[in-house]
């Protein structure tokens, strides 16, 4: 197991920002030796799963065998996507959607109007849920002993001033949403950017999925978020649920 955790930790290493690394930066990335880094990238490059050239490794398009069959099986993506750009042009803003991993959120569909974050965001990409607004409706769109677990191995770091770090303010917040029905996180992940999200819900209710709309606090203020950019991605979220009640 712990072989595997580390080769996972490998491929981990590299994302958008990184799509090449030395063997060193690999095993400081990854967090091990730089003697076990060169035994897994051999491995994986055995396999097929990276290449070498040049001191430098990259990830192969066969890594995305990998998260494949659970993307196919999800279908939320393509059912999610579509709507997706029908609200993109609507609101004229970037929107995502995302499902719950542990105490992240992960990336399963975008687009992107204009880029409004430090880091690039892609199709895998990952966030600390409690500080985002789809982590926020997807916490508490959780069975209460689940979400209770999650919160109790999450720590809650202040990525910016304005992020909530008590974890009894977060309940209190987490409550509000839960009855609300959505969430809207200002500045709390990266400084400036303003994002609302509701949830998703599969055929028997429970909550799956989270789209959102994201905008900067330098163009957009709170009121406006609010009055017109909630009401689009309400009734986007009502017509997704329709079509993942059939699935």
């Amino acid at each position: 197991m712990q072989s595997l955790a580390r080769g996972l930790a490998v491929i981990r290493a590299f994302d958008a920002d990184h799509p090449e690394l030395t063997l060193s930066e690999v095993a400081r990335r990854a967090d091990i030796t730089r003697a076990a880094a060169g035994r897994f990238l051999r491995t994986l490059e055995e396999l097929g799963y990276v290449r070498g050239r040049d001191r430098l490794f990259a990830l192969t398009p066969r890594v995305l065998e990998l998260g494949f069959s659970y993307l196919s099986a999800l279908s939320i993506p393509e059912i999610v996507q579509p709507h997706l750009e029908r609200l993109s042009r609507e609101v004229d803003e970037s929107v995502s959607a995302a499902v719950l991993d542990g105490e992240e959120i992960v990336y399963i569909a975008r687009v992107p109007t204009r880029r409004i974050m430090s880091v690039r965001i892609t199709i895998g990409t990952r966030f600390p849920a409690f500080a985002t607004s789809m982590g926020r409706v997807l916490l508490a769109g959780m069975p209460a002993a689940e979400r209770d677990a999650v919160l109790a191995a999450s720590a809650f770091p202040a990525l910016t001033d304005r992020t909530v770090t008590s974890p009894g303010a977060l309940r209190d917040e987490l409550a509000r949403v839960r009855e609300q029905g959505w969430a809207l996180v200002d500045g709390e992940l990266e400084p400036g950017l303003r994002s609302v999200a509701v949830p998703l819900h599969d055929r028997r209710g429970d909550v799956v999925a989270a789209v959102n709309v994201s905008t900067s606090a330098t163009r957009d203020s709170i009121d406006h978020v609010v009055a017109q950019y909630l009401p689009p991605l309400q009734r986007t979220a009502a017509a997704i649920d329709a079509e993942l009640r059939l699935v």
